[in-house]
């Protein structure tokens, strides 16, 4: 089942005057029908329907010796049929019933109806034409509302090779923005939530959308809350604001990966996918921290910076690939499911790329941060003499060309 919603595309239409909604509303299903992908167009303004009210007259029912009930009973087994008995099969389960009902011919018009004769308590046939009055009117049509507000609904599908309702939404919203409306009036579109009065025309987009648009903010929301508390805990671990920021660059890396593989497979990036790209974020950051703990450990053996950088490359390398691999292999069962799909293509091509770039970028960027730090721990104080004198010397030739 989908989500509960009307249909993939929904407009909704509010204002002060409900006659002034339907003609908005009869407006936006035109460009609804106009529009390319946008299938199965409808809304929810009922057609003009006649209704027929038979009024029984009492005192000439009374004096034909007819009662009331016996009309309308009469009137019910013409039009839906009534079980007069039930019919029992040797070889089923479930009896049959016997529906005792006029045909079609007899009862498809008030006429046929009128001539349906009942009998009296004196046992004479009576047509109901001679019982009742019968009256015509519209019928009373159905007003929608949502949370207390009159709305009316245009309904869409969405078919053809964009099957995101984003893309036709784009398409219909500046012209919906020119509708031709009374002076006056303008619309309002929008697309989070209802309008708060409705003193203006306005019209909210809903279906599908809407789903997508609240999965996608929380996910969003969820995958900052994982950014912030990755942070936190590298700060503990390193003691350092500027060392956990490095070691994150891994996250963006692994979007590359996924873009890609979703480009490569033809799928859409849809919440499954965002689902894959948040649980992403935690792996590769453990690349980076396998990386950088390693240089941390190496300089405090006193090897230099460069050559720190060099050994955590070639001696971490295999682990990780060992993890990014595993990875790799547990997602691709679910590669080709139609649900799963963008998952496994998240953490696979995320893996891969993230993997790759990992181990060459983030030990250059942590070298770039480091590096005049431990460059100057690191030196003789014969070369920081050298450095010195050289420095003093362009000083002093400086001067001399001023002069």
């Amino acid at each position: 089942p989908g989500p509960p919603v009307l249909s993939t595309m929904v407009a909704e239409i509010y204002g002060p005057d409900y006659q002034r909604q339907i003609d908005i509303a009869k407006q936006i299903r035109s460009i609804f029908e106009a529009t390319e992908s946008v299938v199965d167009v409808d809304w929810f303004v009922e057609d003009d329907q006649t209704e027929y009210k038979f009024e029984i007259n009492k005192e000439k029912a009374m004096l034909s010796g007819v009662n009331s009930q016996q009309i309308v009973q009469a009137l019910g087994i013409g039009l839906n049929g009534m079980n007069a008995a039930t019919l029992y099969k040797p070889k089923e389960h479930e009896p049959v019933a016997i529906q005792l009902k006029l045909a079609e011919k007899e009862r498809s018009s008030v006429r046929n109806l009128k001539d349906i004769q009942i009998r009296s308590m004196s046992g004479a046939m009576v047509p109901i034409s001679e019982l009742v009055t019968v009256t015509q009117k519209l019928q009373d049509k159905t007003i929608y509302r949502k949370n207390q507000q009159r709305v009316v609904y245009v309904t869409a599908d969405v078919a053809g090779k964009l099957e995101s309702p984003v893309y036709a939404i784009m398409d219909m919203e500046k012209r919906i923005a020119n509708l031709k409306l009374p002076e006056g009036y303008a619309i309002d579109q929008l697309f989070t939530k209802q309008p708060f009065m409705v003193e203006r025309i306005s019209m909210k987009w809903d279906g599908e959308w809407h789903i997508t648009f609240e999965v996608f903010r929380d996910l969003g929301a969820a995958f900052a809350v994982v950014l912030a508390i990755i942070y936190l805990l590298i700060i503990g671990w390193f003691q350092s604001f500027k060392v956990p920021l490095v070691m994150m660059v891994a996250i963006p890396l692994s979007l590359i990966g996924i873009l890609i593989g979703h480009w490569i497979f033809g799928a859409f990036f849809t919440a499954t996918s965002m689902i894959g790209m948040i649980a992403l974020a935690g792996i590769m950051v453990r690349n980076s921290v396998l990386l950088i703990d390693f240089i941390d450990i190496r300089l405090a053996e006193g090897i230099p910076l460069k050559h720190a950088i060099i050994e955590s490359g070639a001696v971490r390398t295999t682990p990780i690939l060992l993890t990014s691999g595993a990875v790799v292999i547990g997602a691709f069962v679910i590669l080709f499911d139609p649900i799963f799909q963008g998952l496994a293509i998240s953490l696979v091509g995320g893996s891969i790329a993230s993997t790759a770039l990992t181990l060459v970028i983030v030990p250059l960027i942590y070298y770039m941060t480091e590096r005049k730090k431990y460059e100057l721990t690191s030196a003789s104080p014969e070369e920081l003499q050298q450095d010195n004198n050289k420095g003093n010397g362009k000083a002093v030739k400086t001067e001399l060309t001023n002069h």
